[in-house]
C-alpha cells in the first residue's frame, strides 16, 4: 500500500461488504428499505414457515462469517507443523502479508535451513469491521520456526511495513536493521504502543547506512541497504546474499529525479547488482497499472507558493504525516510569505519531533508556534499542517470541518488545501467528499489535487510509487533470473509479471504467488512447493488481539440487532408469572411497535404452557430461541439475535440461576411462613428485574 496508510485513525470504507449480498430482505416482497427497518408488518402475509426462519438466521450468520472470513487467523493443519516440511538446501521465500488486497501487512520472510530473516512486518489499516482498528499478519508459521529466525529488515517506515512489529517481535525476539530514519519511526511505534510489552523483552535496533553500501551479516545471510525514493526519508531496497544467490526487495520506491531532500534512487548501485548476478527480484507492485513515470515531487513546489499568494486568509494543509519532504516544502513556502506554521495531528507531531531531532527536517527559529494560538494570529500570517487529508474519522481537519476541534473554528476566507488523493481500494473518497461538504459549507475555499485543473492552480499531489516506466527500469537495471511481484492486489501483480516478461524474463521464471505459497529457489529452478499457515489477526483500538468469533458476533449485530426475552417461570405449574419482558436492541424501536410486541409476548406465553413441563430446561431455552426467532422473522423478514433469559421459581421461593447468570440469595434455614416467603420472592424478583432491564427508556 501507499503511504496513504499512515493517517491515523484508520480509514473506514464507504460502504460495508455486507451490503452486495444482503439486499434480499430489504426488497423482499415488495418492501421498501424503510418499511424492512422500522418492523411495519401492514403489507405482509404472515405464516411463514419454520424452516424459512431458520433458513433465513442460516444465511444471516454466513453472511456474517464471510465478513469475518475475510481477515480469518491461519488455519494450522492439526497434527503436523505445515504440509510442505522440506529441510532441503533451497531458499524459501514465503509471503505471510502484502501477496494479496491493495499490498497491507507487508511481510516476507526469506528461510533457508537453520536460519531465517523477516522483511517488513506491516498492518492493514483498511479492515473495516465493527470495533477493528487494524489487521497484521497472522505469525503461527513462525512458532515453528522461532529457533531459526536472526532478524527483522525493514525497508521504509510506513505503517503498512512496520505497524506489526509491536505485535510480533515480543513473541518472537530478533534484531530489527534499518536504515536512520527507518529505526527511529521503529522506536517511535514502539514508544507509542499502547500495551506493555512481556517481561524481559528488550528492543534491539541496528541502524544502518543506505549511501556506503555496508553489508552486515544476519544468520548465513549478508544485508545490505541501497536507498531510492519514497513518499518518506530513509527508504530502502533490502539486498540479501543468500548461500543460494542475490535476492532484492525493492520496498516502495519511485525515480524522483529531483526530490527536495537531494536522497536520488542509487540507480548507480542497483546497475552494479544487476551487473554482479541477481537470482530473484522481489518488486513491490502497488502501481503497476499507472503508464508513464511519477512526477517529480518538485512539481508541486510552486502550487504552495502560488495558492499563499492568493489566500486571503488563514491555510490549512491536510497532509500524510510521514511525508517529511513534503512538510518541509510547505514550511518552506510559509517561511517564504512570512506565515507561522503550527502543526496538528498526533501521528504527524511525533514523526515530525522526530525527524528534527534527527536531522532530516530544517526550520528556522521561530517558525513553528503551538495549535493553541492561531486564533490569536492575524489571519494572514499563519499556516496549519495537520493529518485529515482521507477524510479520517477524528482526525484533526475532519474535526475542524465538523466544528469539534477544541482550538480552531473555521471561517469564511479560510483556505483549506487536500494534498493527496483518496487510497486506493479503501473507499475514502466517499469519507472525503463528506468532509468537503462541510469544508464548502462553512464558506471555506478548498483545494484538491483532483480538481486542481478547474480551480486554476498546480498539482497538490505526487505519487511516493513508481509508474510503470520505472517498474519496467527496475526490472532492467537488477537483470533477475527469477521475478516474484510482491506488496499488491493480485491482479495488479499479475500485471507486473506480463511487464517483466516483456523485458525478457522467461515466463517460466515468474510466480505471482499468495499469501502463505512457499516459493522454492535453486541456482536454475523456482517453484511453488507448498503452503504455510497465513491469515490476519484483528487488532482493536487498544491494542487488543479480536477473535474472529467476537467479529462475527458483532457483525450479526449490526446487521440485525438483538432480542432478549427475560421469563419468570413457576417450577410447579410452569406458568409465567409475570409477563414476559422484552429487550431489543438494534432490531425495532418498541414503543413503536405495540402490536407486534403485544402479539410476540401471546406467542411467548402458548409457547411457555406447551412446552416447559414436557422438556428439560436448557431444551426449553432453545425451543423459545428458535420460536421467538420463527415469529419475528414471519413478522419482519429479519433474524436478529435471540436471547432467552428464564429463571424458575421454586415452591419455597428460590430461583434456579439460568442462561442470565444472575445469582440470587439462597433462602434462610429459619422457617418463615408463606407471606414472608411471598414478600422476600416478590422483592428479589424486582431487584432482579430491575437489574436486567437497566431501567432502559426503550424497554417494554
Amino acid at each position: 500500500m501507499p503511504e496513504n496508510n499512515e493517517n491515523q485513525p484508520k480509514p473506514r470504507r464507504a460502504q460495508q461488504p455486507r451490503q452486495q449480498d444482503g439486499q434480499r430482505r430489504s426488497n423482499q416482497k415488495g418492501r421498501s428499505p424503510s418499511q424492512k427497518s422500522n418492523g411495519d408488518n401492514s403489507d405482509r402475509k404472515s405464516g411463514a414457515s419454520r424452516g424459512a426462519a431458520v433458513r433465513a438466521q442460516k444465511r444471516t450468520q454466513m453472511d456474517a462469517q464471510r465478513i469475518a472470513n475475510q481477515y480469518m487467523p491461519a488455519q494450522p493443519a492439526e497434527n503436523r507443523r505445515a504440509n510442505f516440511i522440506d529441510d532441503s538446501p533451497r531458499l524459501k521465500i514465503i509471503g505471510l502479508g502484502g501477496m494479496d488486497g491493495g499490498g497491507s501487512k507487508n511481510m516476507m520472510l526469506v528461510e533457508y535451513m537453520n536460519d531465517a530473516v523477516i522483511i517488513d512486518a506491516g498492518n492493514d489499516l483498511s479492515v473495516d469491521l465493527p470495533g477493528i482498528n487494524y489487521g497484521i499478519a497472522d505469525t503461527a508459521y513462525l512458532e515453528t520456526i522461532r529457533h531459526k529466525l536472526r532478524g527483522y529488515i525493514i525497508t521504509h517506515g510506513h505503517l503498512d511495513h512496520i505497524g506489526g512489529l509491536p505485535h510480533i517481535v515480543p513473541k518472537y525476539p530478533a534484531p530489527i536493521y534499518g536504515s536512520n530514519f527507518t529505526i527511529g519511526r521503529v522506536e517511535e511505534i514502539f514508544g507509542n504502543f499502547g500495551l506493555p510489552m512481556p517481561d524481559g523483552f528488550e528492543l534491539q535496533t541496528v541502524m544502518m547506512n543506505e549511501n556506503t553500501h555496508e553489508r552486515l551479516k544476519v544468520g548465513v545471510f549478508y544485508v545490505e541497504l541501497v536507498r531510492v525514493t519514497h513518499s518518506i526519508p530513509g527508504s530502502t531496497c533490502v539486498v540479501l546474499d543468500t548461500p543460494v544467490g542475490r535476492i532484492i526487495n525493492t520496498g516502495d520506491f519511485r525515480f524522483d529525479p529531483k526530490p527536495l531532500d537531494h536522497e536520488r534512487t542509487d540507480m548507480e548501485r542497483l546497475k552494479e547488482l544487476g551487473d554482479e548476478g541477481v537470482l530473484a527480484l522481489l518488486s513491490e507492485s502497488t502501481t503497476v497499472e499507472r503508464p508513464g513515470t511519477t512526477p517529480s515531487e518538485s512539481t508541486i513546489e510552486g502550487s504552495y507558493i502560488d495558492i499563499m499568494n492568493q489566500a486571503p486568509g488563514r491555510i490549512f494543509i491536510g497532509v500524510f504525516s510521514t511525508n517529511m519532504n513534503r512538510i518541509q516544502m510547505i514550511v518552506n513556502a510559509a517561511v517564504h510569505h512570512g506565515r507561522k506554521v503550527a502543526i496538528d495531528g498526533r501521528s504527524m507531531v511525533s514523526t515530525l519531533d522526530m525527524a528534527v531531532r534527527h536531522g532530516y527536517m530544517k526550520i528556522p527559529k521561530g517558525t513553528f508556534i503551538p495549535i493553541a494560538s492561531v486564533p490569536a494570529i492575524t489571519d494572514d500570517k499563519v499556516v496549519v499542517i495537520c493529518t485529515g487529508s482521507q477524510g479520517e474519522p477524528s482526525s484533526a481537519l475532519q474535526r475542524m470541518s465538523n466544528g469539534e476541534h477544541r482550538h480552531i473554528k473555521l471561517k469564511e476566507q479560510d483556505t483549506v488545501i487536500l494534498s493527496s488523493t483518496p487510497i486506493p481500494e479503501s473507499g475514502n473518497d466517499s469519507l472525503i467528499g463528506n468532509m468537503v461538504d462541510d469544508l464548502v459549507q462553512k464558506n471555506v475555499h478548498v483545494f484538491e489535487h483532483r480538481n486542481h485543473e478547474i480551480d486554476n492552480v498546480g498539482p497538490l499531489h505526487v505519487s511516493g510509487h513508481a509508474s510503470r516506466e520505472e517498474y519496467a527500469e527496475m526490472i532492467k537495471m537488477t537483470k533477475p533470473k527469477f521475478f516474484i511481484p510482491i506488496y499488491g492486489a493480485y491482479r495488479v501483480k499479475q500485471r507486473h509479471v506480463e511487464l517483466a516478461v516483456e523485458q525478457g524474463i522467461p515466463r517460466a521464471n515468474t510466480v505471482n504467488a499468495l499469501n502463505g505459497e512457499v516459493i522454492a529457489l535453486t541456482t536454475e529452478k523456482m517453484e511453488i512447493i507448498g503452503e504455510v499457515p497465513s491469515g490476519t489477526i484483528l487488532v482493536d483500538q487498544s491494542g487488543a488481539i479480536v477473535s474472529n468469533i467476537v467479529v462475527k458476533d458483532r457483525v450479526l449485530l449490526a446487521e440485525e440487532g438483538l432480542i432478549a426475552v427475560i421469563l419468570t417461570v413457576d417450577k410447579k405449574t410452569g406458568n409465567l408469572l409475570t409477563s414476559p419482558d422484552i429487550i431489543s436492541r438494534g432490531f425495532i424501536y418498541m414503543r413503536e411497535q405495540e402490536d407486534l410486541m403485544n402479539g410476540l409476548r401471546t406467542e411467548i406465553r402458548r409457547a411457555v404452557q406447551q412446552r416447559f413441563k414436557r422438556v428439560d430446561l436448557d431444551r426449553f431455552k432453545i425451543e423459545i430461541k428458535d420460536h421467538v426467532t420463527h415469529y419475528l422473522f414471519d413478522q419482519t423478514q429479519r433474524t436478529p439475535i435471540v436471547i432467552p433469559v428464564v429463571n424458575v421459581i421454586t415452591a419455597k421461593g428460590e430461583k434456579q440461576k439460568a442462561a442470565d447468570q444472575v445469582t440470587v440469595e439462597q433462602a434462610s434455614d429459619k422457617p418463615k411462613n408463606p407471606e414472608d416467603v411471598a414478600a422476600e420472592q416478590q422483592a428479589r424478583f424486582q431487584a432482579m428485574r430491575e437489574r436486567l432491564l437497566n431501567q432502559d427508556p426503550r424497554v417494554d
